[in-house]
């Protein structure tokens, strides 16, 4: 401890003062003070980042359809490309890590089955202790976008009623309940130059600034408040180029399916979040957001609106009048249109419409084909009244004369037939010619 004293904040000067006795006495006693006070703030220091080291226990609830891709986007946060798709309930994590600090951690990611049989499973992935530590993310496939309200309300509807399961205390549940309240409220897009928390300021000006910018909730916002953060997830958004080739979907159409989506976002306080898989897009807003809500990170991502597959709206952004600029656009639509009615299941098209051949039984076939040889003529073939055929096989003609490679004469003795010396230098064998002796 003298040397550490000694090396820090000894005086050069204090060698010379051996012979001062009261001097000597009380730049000592500064030593021993300076050094304790050293200590105290290394000790303060190391206690603080204790404290402030990354939190573990915090938990991903993941729900939507079977095939909505939940596995999948849990496994591309991970950098996984290969993977096996468990059933009932899967337990993943994705690795947290603090560049600042340091220091890592693991976020628990809990994926539920598509199937409501297996909602019991609940129990496993949130009780009354674990329940404030939970952001609950809400997968919607967008390759099937007419199942998107109803996966939502459905899913939503299986935590409620698992959370009323849990019997939180009143006034806990409420406690959460504003705390979601407080966060919407006070949601600061990036790059504005004061943030909205009066709680960060303490002069009179800044809070009347504050005070300014707290405004009360939309009539239809956080209506349905979990008292925790949710995230809504649209994946496969690089089916709506498809949909818009193959089944006529237009612009006006994903304007809105999109108004109804952030009208229950609205109700539950959501964040939404377009992705693609297949193209790699806002994979990383995903983990950032869950990062951001889990654990505090900085988040500076503004709100996207204008692509209409890479759709990004934080929680505490949207509001009813900047959804209405999506109807401004309806032509053919009105914004109370039942959801159901105007984005239905297109029809399957078949692209073969001839009538499919079956083969039939060989000995059917063979049946037929013994019918049809028995119904043609016998084959003349070694019969004695058959006609010649000639090499080409066309049957000769009793009509024809003169012209056949050997000659039908009658029959002579032999030795008696010569052929005739007037014939002789003609090449042909039909000009060959048979005379008697």
């Amino acid at each position: 401890m003298a040397a550490v004293r000694a090396g820090s904040y000894s005086s050069p000067s204090s060698s010379f003062n051996a012979g001062y006795g009261n001097s000597q006495n009380g730049a000592a006693a500064g030593e021993d003070e300076d050094g304790q006070n050293l200590w105290s703030s290394i000790l303060s220091e190391v206690s603080t980042r204790s404290r402030s080291k990354l939190p573990s226990g915090k938990n991903v609830l993941v729900l939507g359809e079977d095939g909505a891709g939940k596995t999948s986007l849990i496994k591309k946060l991970q950098g996984i490309e290969e993977y096996k798709k468990g059933r009932g309930l899967e337990y993943l994590y994705i690795n947290v890590h603090d560049e600042d600090r340091d220091d890592q951690t693991r976020c628990n990611m809990w994926i539920l089955d598509g199937d409501l049989y297996y909602k019991g499973l609940l129990k496993f992935t949130m009780d009354p202790s674990s329940v404030k530590d939970t952001l609950v993310m809400l997968i919607v496939d967008m390759s099937r976008p007419w199942l998107a309200l109803d996966s939502l309300q459905k899913w939503a509807s299986v935590v409620r009623e698992h959370m009323d399961k849990l019997k939180i205390a009143p006034e806990e549940m409420k406690d959460m309940e504003e705390k979601m309240v407080r966060s919407f409220q006070e949601y600061v897009e990036p790059g504005d130059e004061f943030p909205a928390s009066p709680q960060r300021r303490s002069t009179s000006s800044q809070d009347d600034r504050d005070e300014s910018v707290i405004l009360p909730l939309g009539e239809d916002t956080l209506t349905h408040n979990l008292g925790i953060p949710v995230v809504v997830i649209c994946t496969k958004c690089d089916a709506i180029s498809i949909l818009e080739k193959e089944h006529d979907y237009t612009d006006e159409h994903f304007d809105f399916i999109q108004s109804h989506i952030r009208k229950f976002c609205l109700q539950y306080g959501a964040a939404l979040i377009y992705t693609s898989i297949k193209e790699n897009k806002n994979i990383d807003i995903v983990y950032k957001y869950i990062v951001q809500q889990l654990y505090g990170f900085p988040f500076n991502m503004p709100a996207v609106v204008v692509e209409k597959d890479a759709v990004f709206i934080p929680a505490g952004w949207d509001n009813d009048k900047k959804i209405g600029i999506l109807h401004e656009n309806f032509q053919t639509l009105k914004p109370d249109d039942t959801f159901e009615d105007i984005v239905t299941k297109p029809p399957v098209r078949k692209f073969v419409h001839e009538k499919e051949i079956v083969a039939e039984d060989d000995q059917v076939f063979l049946m037929k084909l013994q019918t049809l040889l028995a119904k043609q003529p016998p084959s003349s073939a070694g019969r004695p009244d058959a006609s010649p055929r000639v090499p080409g096989g066309s049957p000769r003609t009793p009509s024809r004369s003169g012209t056949s490679n050997v000659a039908s004469v009658s029959p002579v003795p032999a030795g008696t037939k010569k052929i005739d010396p007037n014939m002789k230098g003609k090449g042909s064998a039909d000009c060959y010619t048979l005379a008697e002796k």
